[in-house]
């Protein structure tokens, strides 16, 4: 069941030792009180907890989903001493310029299905991109649900359960958004394959409208999702998944590495991958681009 709307926001700030001095304009903080009324959502953010610094908001999301929080909780961080991404990386999370939210969600569906809210998150998040930079030809979706910009990493999305027995609690659904950060204050081994909207369009990117925004179609597509499955949202992942046809390396989890050319989704979200012995599907794994041969 839906929150009901009228459940708004207890503000929760918490700024530990050692955190860094905000910036001078603080009308770019993404706390409750600046961020609700600007939402279109009926039900995604209405709860909504502000951090000024924290080590993971899916940490403190997950305590919020045991705790009994309602379906469509967010959290917001200004900042991350610990973001997660997939498969145990770090997140390079520097405060006050980016976007990092993890949402509480409680699907009635079994845990096999949950890959397709991953699935359906990468689509929220490039349209929120693609909108916000004015088009759709930069922006793809690198499986199962890295978004790119212009062929740099601006996204990454970490989805965590909570189970009883073979029913899920909950899902802890973890997004970060390369927003404001120029490409040069990256870590030198993220510098490479990392961007930010900013450092794309040449001007700072409103953090409360991009929120907004990313909310609104974060709803809608988990609303598809909700009540059709994995088709519901299939087709829109499609148009964003530009990788068929080209030679990727992919390491998979737990068990080898394969290189081959990408073929697809298949309808149970698991990427397609043709070797020279066939084709063969990925349900889980890391994958790298290849350069093609000159």
């Amino acid at each position: 069941m839906r929150p009901d709307p009228a459940r708004v926001h207890v503000p929760w700030r918490s700024a530990g030792p050692g955190c860094p001095d905000p910036p001078n304009d603080t009308a770019d903080r993404l706390t409750a009180e600046r961020l609700l009324p600007r939402l279109r959502t009926r039900w995604l953010g209405r709860t909504l907890h502000w951090l000024e610094e924290t080590d993971s908001t899916n940490r403190v999301a997950q305590e919020l989903a045991r705790a009994g929080a309602p379906e469509g909780t967010a959290v917001i961080a200004e900042g991350q001493t610990a973001g997660r991404g997939r498969l145990g990386r770090s997140f390079f999370s520097p405060s006050f310029q980016n976007l990092y939210t993890s949402i509480v969600l409680r699907p009635k569906a079994s845990a096999a299905l949950t890959p397709a809210t991953v699935l359906a998150a990468a689509v929220a998040v490039a349209d929120a991109v693609a909108e916000t930079v004015g088009a759709r030809e930069p922006v793809e979706i690198k499986w199962p649900n890295d978004v790119l910009l212009a062929g740099l990493k601006v996204s990454g999305i970490l989805l965590e359960l909570g189970a009883e027995g073979t029913r899920v609690a909950y899902l802890v659904l973890g997004i970060g958004v390369n927003l404001n950060v120029l490409r040069e204050s990256f870590p030198e081994e993220f510098r490479a394959r990392a961007g930010s909207l900013r450092s794309f369009l040449g001007a700072r990117v409103d953090r409360l409208e991009f929120t907004s925004r990313l909310y609104e179609r974060l709803e809608a597509t988990l609303d598809r999702c909700a009540a059709d499955g994995l088709p519901g949202v299939l087709p829109d992942f499609e148009a964003w998944f530009r990788m068929r046809g080209r030679r990727v390396r992919v390491a998979r989890v737990g068990t080898d590495v394969l290189e081959g050319i990408a073929l697809g989704v298949d309808r149970n979200g698991a990427l397609r991958l043709g070797l020279a012995s066939g084709e063969t599907r990925v349900v889980a794994g890391d994958v790298t681009l290849l350069k093609e041969p000159a």
